[in-house]
C-alpha cells in the first residue's frame, strides 16, 4: 500500500510539474522532451516493465511537434517520460522486495 501511495504521489507531482513548466516551449524543447521520453521508455523496456501507453504517448508528442504545437508536445512527452520512470521504479522495487508466493 505504501508503494502504491508513493507511486501515485510521484506521478501527481510529475504531471503537475510538467504542466506548469512548459509555457512557450520551442521546437528544441519538444525534441529534448521527446528524447528524454524515449530514453525512459527504453530503460523501462529493458527491465521488461514498459507500460502499454508510453509508446502511444511518444508518437502523439512527435505528431504534435510536427504540427507546431510544441507546448502540447512537451506536456505529452513529459507524461510519457514519467510513465517510463515510474514503470522502471515499480519493477525494480518489486524485484528488490523479492515478492513471490507465500506458503
Amino acid at each position: 500500500m505504501k508503494f502504491l501511495f508513493a507511486t501515485l504521489t510521484a506521478m501527481t507531482f510529475a504531471l503537475s510539474t510538467a504542466c506548469a513548466t512548459t509555457s512557450g516551449a520551442s521546437a528544441e524543447d519538444a525534441t529534448a522532451a521527446i528524447s528524454a521520453a524515449k530514453a525512459a521508455q527504453k530503460k523501462a523496456s529493458s527491465a521488461g516493465a514498459e507500460w502499454r501507453d508510453t509508446g502511444k504517448m511518444i508518437k502523439k508528442a512527435e505528431a504534435l511537434a510536427k504540427e507546431g504545437k510544441t507546448d502540447e508536445a512537451v506536456k505529452q512527452a513529459n507524461k510519457a517520460a514519467k510513465q517510463g520512470e515510474v514503470a522502471y521504479t515499480q519493477i525494480t522495487e518489486t524485484e528488490a522486495k523479492n515478492i513471490g508466493p507465500r506458503f
